[in-house]
């Protein structure tokens, strides 16, 4: 017997409400440990402000505890139903390179994604431009992807 999977349109209904009311404590916080400001970002970067470092340190330490309760307790998120499953990704060459030019993003311009959207909270609207160009960089890769797969489908192709 196959096991139903649910899906978005199973959803529990507090479930748009509650991801929008988690997005306003995620911004929140991002914006009372100012790092929605990219300039912190940087000292950051430069080692001369480690207060990113607890921010993470503790957003990590939550999630951590929160998923080993939820586990524990029971198999299923409360407004999904779905399991709760570990996400096996193996460390290749797609997973370094790709942590490479994110790092060299981020140190360019001082954003995170997270911390983008939120900088646009405090007011901080020239952000847009760094957001524009993550989804421009975002496009890029996809569209790269797939045409990359494509060759390698002809060329299989042609092999057979």
């Amino acid at each position: 017997m196959s096991e139903h999977r649910p899906t978005q349109d199973d959803a529990h209904p507090l479930f748009l409400p509650v991801v929008l009311l988690g997005g306003m404590v995620f911004g929140f916080g991002l914006g009372l440990s100012e790092m929605a400001r990219p300039e912190v970002v940087l000292n950051f970067l430069q080692f001369e402000d480690l207060g990113l470092l607890f921010v993470m340190g503790g957003a990590a330490a939550v999630t951590a505890v929160t998923f080993t309760v939820g586990v524990r307790l029971d198999r299923t998120a409360p407004l999904t139903d779905r399991l709760y499953e570990r996400r096996e990704k193996s460390f290749d060459r797609n997973v370094l390179f790709g942590g490479a030019v994110f790092g060299v993003g981020w140190g360019l311009s001082g954003i995170c994604p997270g911390a983008a959207y939120a900088s646009l909270g405090v007011g901080n609207f020239p952000i847009l431009w760094g957001i524009a160009g993550m989804f421009l960089g975002a496009y890029a890769q996809g569209y790269l992807r797939n045409a990359l797969s494509a060759s390698e489908t002809q060329t299989a192709a042609r092999a057979d």
